[in-house]
């Protein structure tokens, strides 16, 4: 208003206000926010206590994102009114952008008060309480909000926010589709349905919902990057790959697309790219949750060994500070002491798992002529597991134990996958189901005894078993280490790899089986024909030190050790896994820095299982690693016939070797110091008797010790399942406990 506006106002106050007041608010009701707060200023000059100028300048400040400013001027507002139930409802809006959470809760309480029948303030009441992690109240707020509102569609659709995250799936997904019914243009709701469906394993559904979220909103970074995930839980990495460009095109920043990003790239064995990609959402988002251990995991796939010392220093601190969740099996692979495994497996499955639902099993106690084992795997094909327990499966006591199988891996039609779905009595193929589908299947089949045999191992699902379907729950072969979950009972291992005294670094009760606790399959087939070394690439003569671990667990440590014997052992060589192209450049590398020729690496690609068991007979020992040792890797050698030399380690990853070594009666292979580890190899390249010795050793052994009686073995296993049953039908609580050996004669294997 100019100075004659003003005079004139001052005669008609009344009238010439409420003119200027209902163009100020046209003007905000049309998005045009300086104009409309310069009127409501001028106002404010001749009416200081203006209420809805003063109220309304405090909502802009809102829409700008100043919302201290916007607390302030709302509240000298309310000293002028303090009944406007909508002014309390906008105040309350601000606190919660300022996550003053437990004020805005008031704010909306004082509105609803005010107000009763105020279904925005209860919608916004139901916001803040879910921030707040009230999700039970959030939902009877945004309850209420739809029974005075019977058609808001926000409303329905912060009700199926809260619902999934009660992980009440079925429940969210009505939800959205109310309110997509309300509302058949909201993007947000078809993203989120999506969400629902991925959750419940409905990937095509929620592929589909994704789609028609990106239709509604072609610029939905979000969308985008949630039909990335989709398709990459559908093995479509490609297709997810693009999907993930896609949400960074619109939003370049987006550091969640970048570190989804990333996980695909690292299923491709792109590690290079991957790193790059979570090197991004890390400058994106400095304190990402997952990012971190994604680089971190990509440093050690590279042999990037410059950036793995800085890793290895700062993965303890995300741990002990909660920094970021770091993926347990990846700490494995940098070393850690027990104690850390333990915190680092406890964020992770709060992370996976943050809200425990309700159990399926709750205390009842059932018996059936046979004790129900379900083993839980997404590994049932051609996978080290799957090679190692195959004929467990099949020769398992039938007269006292029934076996089912619980997919969610690929079932990639092999003969292994052929041979695995006949073992088991019952198999279920559970990739489409949700994990509280699966846990009430296990439920509804009376499961005595669940088996999960991934731990946190890639395509782990975890949250099956948080639902607690069984009575008895245990973690055995796949992840050498605690799983931090008061869902899991027991882990099955023996007195090397994990000594009773390691019982506090464990959620789970420990059991030992005699012998070993792994498991070996006595059918493996080694092609009869052995490769020339030619053809393997290796010279004709000289010793072959060989390695056929992944190349992410050889460490500066022990690489050094083994350059140190290159050059102590003339012509002989280095005989490695050919893993990805990135790590074997950078080995080679690090060999020329150390003086020796990169040539004297050989990498040895990927054959079928039977020419790979073949070809070790070429090798001279297999050097093992740590902190993370050969597992399948070092039962492969030994049934060739092999000899392996261990160091064992402080955590059971870096003692199963070890545990091996003892099973098949050469102890001597097992060195307890990484000097003694280097002596020991040296000699047995230097002295050809030595390690004749050994490998007639273990050809007698092979047929005569513990380590490939699989029957000894079934024996033992069956008898630890037995006695965690006993304890449970006695109403006891869960107890480490060792199994007795059994004294038998092997059959022989065959080869």
């Amino acid at each position: 208003m100019n100075c004659k506006q003003r005079r004139a106002a001052a005669k008609q106050p009344h009238a010439e206000l409420a003119s200027a007041f209902s163009q100020a608010l046209a003007l905000h009701q049309a998005g045009r926010l300086a104009e409309a707060e310069k009127i409501y200023g001028q106002i404010l000059k001749v009416q200081p206590n203006h209420f809805d100028s003063l109220h309304l300048v405090g909502v802009i400040y809102a829409q700008r994102g100043n919302h201290v400013e916007s607390v302030r001027q709302i509240d000298l507002a309310l000293k002028i009114n303090p009944k406007a139930a909508y002014a309390h409802n906008n105040r309350g809006l601000a606190l919660q952008k300022l996550k003053r959470l437990d004020d805005a809760l008031a704010s909306y309480d004082k509105a609803i008060a005010l107000k009763p029948d105020y279904a925005h303030a209860f919608n916004n009441r139901g916001l803040a309480l879910q921030e707040l992690k009230r999700l039970d109240d959030a939902l009877a707020s945004y309850d209420k909000a739809i029974a005075l509102k019977p058609d808001y569609a926000e409303a329905f659709y912060n009700r199926g926010l809260a619902l999934q995250k009660l992980n009440r799936l079925d429940d969210a997904l009505a939800s959205y589709d109310k309110a997509i019914a309300l509302k058949p243009d909201s993007a947000e709701a078809f993203n989120n349905r999506g969400n629902a469906l991925q959750e419940l394993k409905r990937l095509d559904d929620a592929l589909a919902s994704y789609d028609k979220a990106i239709a509604l909103k072609p610029d939905s970074a979000e969308a985008f990057n949630n039909r990335g995930v989709a398709l990459q839980e559908l093995k479509r990495l490609e297709e997810a790959l693009a999907s993930y460009d896609r949400a960074l095109a619109v939003k370049p920043d987006y550091a969640e697309a970048f570190d989804n990003r990333g996980n695909a790239l690292q299923e491709l064995k792109r590690f290079e790219e991957a790193l790059a990609s979570f090197d991004r959402a890390l400058a994106a988002k400095a304190d990402h949750a997952h990012a971190f251990s994604g680089a971190a995991a990509c440093v050690i796939r590279l042999c990037d060994w410059d950036r793995r010392m800085w890793f290895a220093r700062e993965l303890g601190l995300h741990i002990s500070g909660k920094k970021s969740i770091i993926a347990p099996f990846l700490l494995l692979g940098y070393g850690g002491k027990p104690e850390l495994q333990l915190q680092c497996a406890r964020n992770y499955i709060d992370d996976k798992v943050p809200l425990v639902p309700r159990p399926f099993w709750t205390g009842a106690t059932w018996r059936h002529d046979k004790v129900r084992i379900a083993y839980l795997s997404a590994d049932f094909h051609r996978h080290a597991t799957a090679y190692l327990m195959a004929e467990l499966f099949e020769r398992h006591d039938r007269s006292r134990f029934e076996v089912i199988g619980v997919s969610f891996g690929v079932d990639d039609k092999s003969d292994m996958r052929r041979r695995l779905v006949a073992a088991f009595d019952q198999f279920y193929d559970v990739r489409r189901k949700s994990d509280e589908e699966v846990g009430k299947l296990l439920h509804d089949l009376q499961v005595d005894i669940a088996i999960d045999l991934k731990g946190y191992t890639q395509d782990s699902r975890p949250g099956i078993l948080a639902y607690r379907p069984t009575p008895i729950q245990a973690s055995y072969l796949g992840f050498p280490g605690t799983m931090g979950a008061e869902f899991i009972d027991y882990i099955i291992a023996d007195e090397t790899v994990l000594p009773f005294d390691h019982q506090p670094f464990y959620a789970e009760k420990i059991v030992h089986l005699p012998d070993c606790y792994q498991v070996n399959d006595t059918k493996r087939n080694i092609a009869e024909r052995t490769p020339t070394r030619q053809e393997a690439g290796l010279p004709e003569k000289g010793c072959v030190f060989c390695c056929f671990n992944n190349n992410w667990k050889i460490t500066p440590e022990v690489f050094s050790v083994w350059i140190r014997l290159l050059h102590a052992v003339e012509g002989s060589v280095l005989w490695l896994f050919r893993d990805n192209e990135s790590a074997e450049r950078n080995l080679r590398k690090e060999a020329q820095a150390r003086g020796i020729d990169p040539a004297r690496l050989v990498f040895a690609g990927r054959l079928p299982l039977e020419d790979h068991l073949a070809r070790h007979r070429l090798a001279d020992v297999l050097l093992d690693t740590l902190p993370y040792n050969a597992h399948t890797t070092a039962s492969d050698a030994l049934w060739v016939g092999l000899p392996v030399l261990t160091c064992m380690g402080n955590a059971f990853a870096g003692r199963v070797a070890a545990s091996l070594l003892h099973a098949i009666g050469l102890p001597e292979l097992v060195t307890h110091s990484i000097e003694d580890y280097e002596a020991l190899a040296l000699r047995l390249a230097k002295d050809p008797s030595l390690l004749e010795g050994y490998r007639n050793r273990l050809a007698t052994n092979r047929l005569t010790h513990p380590l490939f009686d699989i029957d000894r073995f079934r024996h033992h296993i069956e008898a630890a399942y037995l006695q965690m049953w006993g304890i449970w039908q006695r109403g006891e609580q869960p107890r480490s406990f060792a199994v007795e050996a059994r004294v038998s004669k092997p059959e022989r294997p065959r080869c």
